[in-house]
């Protein structure tokens, strides 16, 4: 595996271990950022990943939620 692909692993992992350990966690892309220190596209990349696999889901509000709250 090369060792860009293990990152974007790494975060995936994180992110999802965030929202897993944290009931109700909702966080705005720019808030995402913020939060784990990453840039605008790989934040992007990282939420629609976690969007394509339906952990997570974007609100009305632009907001990333587990896709399995209500």
């Amino acid at each position: 595996m090369l060792p860009a692909e293990t990152h974007v692993t790494d975060w995936l992992q994180l992110i999802r271990a965030e929202y897993l350990e944290v009931p109700g966690l909702s966080l705005t892309r720019e808030q995402a950022q913020r939060l784990w220190g990453l840039d605008p596209v790989t934040v992007e990349a990282l939420l629609t990943a976690l969007v394509d696999v339906k952990f997570l889901r974007c609100t009305r509000q632009k907001a990333y939620v587990r896709a399995d709250a209500d």
